[in-house]
């Protein structure tokens, strides 16, 4: 799993590891050129010669140790980089459906946090896995070469070491990977309490959510505990065994040398090699334990992959007829009145589940304005979903200017679309931002035009910074927001202007221009509104009527007046002003006057 990470940098890695057992192998030389400064010293030889090469030995040591230090670093923050690069490319080209399942706050732990544990595993520990176990190996056949006997003894505290090292680490990985899981799901709640703060205040339950989200921290708080635990105690076991196995050489290296089997210089080197084994023994416990977050994120971080992904938009679909795309258009009479089509759509939003549009068959014209209604679950965002490719159809296909969808790619067909999300979510940024966000390079101009038709120019020329002004939950009210929305979408000049409740949050006075401006907009393309307040579809060329799941009735207002008992009943909910009531009803005339609700 790791492997996927570093492939890319192997070589890279492959010159910190021979850098690392370069060093390693200078390492091993000092404590026997140490041997060799004390023999001169008690044979009355020259000091030049072994001190000369022991300050060589410090000093390639040095500059091979900074330059596997940069290296590995640059290493592990272009892993990191790779990683969070391969999460943010995955979120945005990812199925939306799917992609929504999952909290946006585990997503952003999984790109923040885990890749963090990702950096040291991938990298550094890798090497210092391997290092270590060749400085290990090394510094035990040195300590071979010196002395046999201390050797063995050496030899069994290093085997009972890692045995004990070894039984702690699956306990150790399962409890680091369940606190990297309990951190995600706090991120998950934390990021949607923060999102519903108003309602969480009002509803006066802060305490009660924010127990619910402490209760994930103090799970990854308990495991994470538990992984300290095991990880303290795997190192006190290296630690230790590697101070007993010093005891034991000092003691009985002691006695070899009142034997007269050994030098003095000869115990001295390898309790220096045997002071050098706890470099090993500590490296490979430190990276072993690293290892286990490290692989623990890494499993985290490709679970994402598991998220099916959009088709692409960089391969080559079917071209749209000619002069198509946002913004143009080829003479109507080249390409007919139609510009969308569902032909026996039937689409759920998981196997299994109970079907959110049944065998739908609808057509939407290239001009004008058509307005969806019906109850709540009647299928009216599902239409949006399928109509945007957020959703595909189980059965059935649509077609865009007479080319299936499958044929097209996301990209292609959303090139004609322009989107106002009920909730009109704020875009990082400025209003400038914003405004510009689906099509950067429109000119102040046109940025002004658009401003002026959601009756926003003067309130934004107001503000201190104008356009510059940040975007946020304080900046602007939630109507004013939602007028930007609208004036982003009227900027793109779309094909088919998608409005869904586009003007639930504002004033009946800035409505009206609103739905002037849509009026305008609808005579020169295509609008598609789903809304709940009849002031908004009354005047629609066009009322599709739907229930559970399915296109019940279509018309004007006065034919479905005439004719649907439902649409009926919809209406008189919203409490019509009563002329305009009793002439909508008879069918005789249309509402002189509709009050909106809001």
């Amino acid at each position: 799993m790791l492997w996927s990470f570093v492939r890319p940098y192997r070589r890279k890695l492959a010159l910190g590891l021979v850098l690392a057992l370069v060093g390693s192998a200078l390492e091993l030389a000092n404590p026997m050129v140490i041997k060799l400064v004390l023999d001169s010293v008690s044979g009355g030889d020259g000091l030049l010669g072994p001190i000369t090469l022991l300050l060589g030995l410090f000093v390639l040591g040095a500059v091979f140790g900074l330059w596997h230090w940069i290296l590995l670093g640059t290493v592990a923050e272009k892993v990191v980089l790779d990683a969070r690069t391969s999460l943010v490319r995955r979120y945005f080209r990812a199925a939306l459906i799917p992609l929504s399942h999952r909290s946006s706050g585990e997503l952003v732990t999984r790109a923040t946090s885990d890749t963090v544990l990702l950096r040291e595993a991938a990298s550094s520990s890798v090497i210092s896995l391997i290092n270590g176990g060749v400085l290990l190996v090394g510094t035990l056949v040195m300590m071979g070469v010196l002395d046999p006997f201390l050797l063995a003894v050496t030899f069994v505290a290093v085997l009972v070491v890692t045995i004990l090292f070894l039984t702690l680490m699956p306990s150790l990985a399962k409890a680091q990977e369940r606190a990297q899981n309990s951190l995600g799901l706090m991120g998950g709640v934390l990021d949607g309490a923060l999102r519903a703060i108003r309602t969480v205040k009002v509803s006066r339950a802060e305490e009660r959510l924010g127990g619910q989200i402490l209760e994930h921290a103090q799970e990854s708080a308990r495991y994470g505990v538990r992984s300290v635990r095991r990880q303290a105690v795997a190192w006190t076991v290296a630690f230790s065994g590697v101070q007993l196995a010093i005891i034991a050489i000092l003691g009985l290296g002691a006695l070899r040398v009142t034997s007269g089997a050994i030098e003095v210089s000869t115990l001295i080197a390898f309790l220096l090699y045997a002071f050098t084994l706890m470099t090993p023994v500590m490296e490979l416990s430190q990276s072993v334990t690293t290892l286990q977050s490290g692989i623990a994120a890494a499993r985290r971080i490709r679970e994402v992959e598991a998220l099916p992904l959009e088709p692409s938009s960089e391969g080559a679909g079917t071209p749209l007829p000619a002069g198509t795309g946002s913004g143009g258009g080829a003479p109507d009479s080249d390409r007919g009145d139609t510009l969308l089509e569902l032909r026996g759509v039937t689409a759920r939003y998981a196997p299994g589940a109970e079907s959110a549009l049944d065998r739908v068959d609808l057509v939407l014209p290239r001009h004008g304005h058509t307005a969806i209604v019906g109850p709540s679950g009647g299928g009216k965002t599902t239409v949006f979903s399928l109509l945007l490719r957020f959703l595909e159809p189980e059965e059935g296909q649509l077609f865009l200017d007479g080319v299936p969808y499958l044929e097209l790619t996301p990209g292609q067909v959303r090139d004609r679309f322009a989107y106002v999300e009920q909730d009109t979510p704020v875009i990082p940024g400025t209003i400038r931002e914003n405004l510009l966000f689906s099509r950067p390079e429109a000119s102040d101009e046109e940025v002004r035009r658009v401003l002026e038709q959601v009756r926003l120019a003067e309130k934004i020329d107001a503000l201190e910074e104008g356009p510059d002004t940040p975007l946020d939950a304080t900046s602007l009210s939630g109507g004013q927001r939602q007028r930007i929305a609208l004036a982003r979408a009227l900027l793109c000049s779309p094909d088919v202007l998608l409005l869904d409740e586009a003007t639930s949050q504002v004033d009946a006075i800035t409505e009206a221009a609103i739905t002037e401006s849509v009026r305008d907009h609808a005579d020169r393309a295509a609008v598609v509104t789903i809304a709940h307040r009849l002031s908004t579809v009354i005047h629609a060329d066009t009322i599709v009527l739907m229930e559970d799941g399915r296109v019940r009735a279509s018309g004007t207002h006065r034919e479905l007046m005439e004719r649907d008992d439902l649409y009926r009943e919809l209406v008189a909910a919203l409490h019509i002003a009563g002329s305009g009531e009793r002439g909508s009803v008879d069918g005789s005339a249309e509402p002189e006057r509709v009050t909106p609700v809001t």
